[in-house]
């Protein structure tokens, strides 16, 4: 049951479990980034940058928080309950598209092959968290964190509990990332940046 923000978020970092030692992982290692990066380049002590590296670093945890209803090796937080956790959200996306294609392909092609499709989500899941929270890859994590955002937004689209223009503005934060090259930001590819700053701009397509 949620309570407020402060104490929801306190209760998420301090729950247990490989997943969330994993996360505090990735998020000393994303402000240990930043920080380094302040200290050493005064170019990065704007507004922009500091705000940039915020912003990715907040909705990298969001994702990281999302992957945990989905856990392998069952791809659900409740492994007794049927039809719980990812396998329920391709169901509802199967009631609730926007378009009916969408809606067939759900049903007649991802939840046929539910293990393959979970084992895809929940890598890409990870990969755009880690991404965000490191400043690293940005631009293929804040493109493919778009993707999963426009499948989420037209997928629950119809459904009543759902509000659509919150998906669209992850889309926007997603699309803003990618092409910000939002880990120059106080992130890993800041310090990339730096090493090979003579020509930098023929080798970061995908950074």
């Amino acid at each position: 049951m949620k309570t407020n923000p402060v104490f929801d978020t306190l209760e998420f970092l301090v729950s247990g479990g490989w997943p969330i030692l994993f996360f505090w992982l990735l998020l000393l290692g994303g402000v240990a980034t930043a920080v380094y990066n302040f200290l050493i380049d005064s170019k990065l002590h704007t507004a922009k940058d500091i705000s940039m590296c915020i912003a990715r670093i907040t909705v990298g945890g969001m994702w990281w928080q999302q992957i945990l209803g989905k856990l392998p090796p069952y791809y659900t937080d409740l492994p007794g309950a049927q039809d719980s956790g990812l396998r329920h959200l391709m169901i509802e996306m199967v009631n609730n598209a926007s378009f009916s294609i969408q809606s067939r392909f759900m049903q007649e092609i991802v939840l046929p092959r539910f293990s393959v499709f979970a084992h895809l989500v929940y890598g890409i899941e990870v990969f755009i968290s880690a991404s965000l929270i490191l400043g690293l890859f940005t631009r293929l994590g804040g493109a493919l964190g778009a993707l999963m955002a426009v499948n989420l937004w037209l997928g629950l689209y119809r459904a009543s509990y759902e509000c659509p223009w919150m998906y669209f503005f992850l889309i926007l934060l997603q699309v803003i990332f990618t092409f910000s090259q939002a880990g120059r930001s106080l992130g890993v590819e800041a310090i990339f940046a730096r090493g090979t700053s003579r020509d930098w701009g023929r080798r970061d397509e995908w950074l």
